[in-house]
């Protein structure tokens, strides 16, 4: 890529990715604005709870908890029309509130106790503006997003406390150390849950229940000699999520039911209701081959012939740590998507989802790159073994590569994002 010569088309995209993110805190904000720009695409609105009616040329969405899938089938849809899946995950390593959260703190400070989710890196959440996000559940069952703009802070301990910080390593107790400040005075004041009920418009007294994360309040922004680097949070992996989204909603599906899927709880393993290793896509999929009336042959015969492909963000090759890397494969910020490739499984690459992925990149004339680790630094894992294993569909692994990943905030490319939903929507045209 040359930096002066970044696409419109790419800028724009990474201007819509940057609303997406902002609008998408928590993991139950990401999949309800990826439900509403469905819906505002003429996508129907389908209650696990209720019976649905499906019909061939339509287009429908469901929520369940932080998940969201959205499909589109074929007006010639039937039996064992296959389907072709883009799949990613709305979860961001990094802190949800404990039960009992509210502390009085030494020296008057009010903090908050904070467990760790998934695998951040501790540090780069220090002297960040935060603020709390998530769900509420009343009583009665009533589910309310709330956000409530900055609020916390996690504080460094000065260097003049801490002398050997930059000689002998930053050393964070994640009990001792994480847990933020959000305000002053004396503790009967203090009372996170009030102040959470009173921006969600309900009475605390009525919450029975909730999930809210700690998320970074910077603006994503470019930025560079041209403009052409970006920097957000949550780029891992609501970048995957959202591009899937952009994809899907600009695709006419044609052999196959185009979906799009995008999980809770991956960075925590998956296995909840919601996650890639639970039912919600295996309960999606039965119900559209029941509304096609296929049977166990056909549905077989579906699946035989579909396709997923599970795309989460990559290490792109760290100038101040090249040695990281695998010595030939070596993922450029720029250079196009990547093709995950572990010998172990690890990713779901085979060599005929390879080439599936590399003839959606040439018809959409995007470049495409392959990583695969460093022999002696451990493979991470993604959704897609997880999704083939279930399902017995297909998988390829792919991504796009950024630095600082599992950071408060992260950094890609600015034309990268646009290649990947290039290439998505050619896989979902197929």
């Amino acid at each position: 890529m040359i930096a002066d010569r970044v696409p419109a088309d790419a800028r724009d995209h990474i201007e819509d990715l940057a609303a997406f993110v902002t609008a998408s805190p928590s993991s139950y904000h990401a999949a309800a604005e990826a439900a509403s720009r469905a819906e505002a695409a003429g996508y129907e609105r389908l209650d696990e709870a209720d019976a649905w009616s499906i019909e061939p040329g339509g287009r429908y969405v469901v929520l369940r908890d932080g998940s969201v899938i959205a499909f589109a089938l074929p007006e010639d849809a039937g039996a064992i029309t296959p389907f072709t899946i883009i799949g990613a995950h709305t979860d961001s390593p990094g802190f949800k509130l404990k039960p009992k959260p509210t502390m009085q703190g030494a020296g008057g400070w009010w903090q908050l106790g904070l467990e760790v989710y998934g695998g951040p890196l501790l540090n780069s959440w220090l002297d960040r503006e935060l603020e709390l996000a998530g769900r509420i559940v009343t009583l009665d069952g009533t589910e309310h997003l709330v956000r409530t703009g900055s609020l916390l802070r996690i504080p460094q301990l000065a260097v003049h406390l801490d002398r050997g910080v930059n000689t002998e390593g930053l050393k964070l107790d994640k009990q001792r150390h994480t847990q933020p400040v959000w305000g002053l005075g004396d503790a009967e004041s203090a009372d996170i849950l009030q102040a959470l009920a009173a921006r969600a418009g309900v009475d605390a007294a009525e919450i029975g229940g909730y999930d809210i994360v700690a998320a970074d309040t910077q603006e994503p922004r470019t930025f560079g000699h041209a403009q052409e680097l970006f920097a957000s949070a949550r780029l891992d992996n609501l970048l995957s999520a959202h591009a899937a989204l952009v994809a899907q909603l600009a695709t006419a599906p044609q052999g196959s039911i185009a979906m799009y899927a995008a999980f809770d709880h991956e960075e925590i393993g998956s296995a909840s209701r919601s996650g890639a290793a639970g039912p919600f896509l295996e309960d999606v999929l039965a119900r559209i081959s029941a509304a096609l009336d296929a049977g166990p042959e056909e549905r077989a015969q579906a699946f035989a012939a579909s396709l997923h492909i599970s795309s989460d963000v990559g290490h792109a090759v760290h100038p101040n740590y090249p040695e990281k890397h695998d010595p030939a494969n070596r993922p450029e910020a720029g250079g196009g998507p990547i093709l995950k490739i572990n010998a172990n499984q690890r990713y779901a690459t085979d060599a005929h989802g390879a080439a599936a992925w590399n003839a959606a990149c040439e018809s959409a004339d995007v470049p495409t790159q392959e990583f695969v680790s460093n022999n002696a630094v451990p493979c991470g894992s993604t959704i897609g073994p997880i999704a083939a294993t279930r399902l017995g569909i297909r998988t390829v692994d792919v991504g796009v590569p950024i630095l600082s990943m599992h950071s408060a905030r992260e950094l890609t490319a600015v034309v990268d994002p646009w290649y990947l939903s290039r290439a998505m929507a050619a896989v979902l045209a197929r």
